[in-house]
C-alpha cells in the first residue's frame, strides 16, 4: 500500500518547505534568489542524470543512473503476465556523513 502525503505527515518535506528552510538559514538572501537557486540545483542535477552522468555531493550522497533490463511481471489482481520494457532509473546512495547524521538522531548535525 502506498501512503499519501497526508498520511505521512511531518516526515514529508515538499519543495516550498525546502525553500523556506533555506531562506531561514540565509535571511540576507531574498526569496526570489533562493527560489531560483533551488530550481537551478534541481535542473542541473536532472540534466546531468539525463546525460547519464553521476552526481556526487560530498557528505550528502551520490545520484547515479542505472540501466534496467526488460523483464516480465505478474499482475497480482489478474495473474496476467506483462512485459516491462528496458529503461533507466535513478539511484541515490547516502554519503557517510548523511548516514551518520540520520543514525545518531541529531536533526541539526551536532552531537546528541
Amino acid at each position: 500500500m502506498r501512503l499519501s502525503p497526508q498520511k505521512v505527515g511531518a516526515s514529508l518535506m515538499i519543495r516550498s518547505e525546502l525553500v523556506a528552510a533555506v531562506r531561514a538559514a540565509c535571511p540576507d538572501i531574498d526569496a526570489r534568489t533562493v527560489d531560483a537557486a533551488v530550481d537551478a540545483i534541481f535542473e542541473t542535477i536532472s540534466a546531468a542524470l539525463a546525460e547519464g552522468r553521476r552526481v556526487e555531493l560530498r557528505g550528502f550522497g551520490v545520484f547515479a543512473v542505472r540501466d534496467r533490463e526488460a523483464r516480465s511481471v505478474r499482475v497480482p489482481a489478474t495473474g496476467e503476465v506483462i512485459a516491462v520494457p528496458p529503461g533507466r532509473m535513478v539511484r541515490f546512495r547516502a554519503g557517510k556523513a548523511l548516514r551518520e547524521r540520520m543514525n545518531d538522531g541529531s536533526a541539526d548535525g551536532s552531537e546528541p
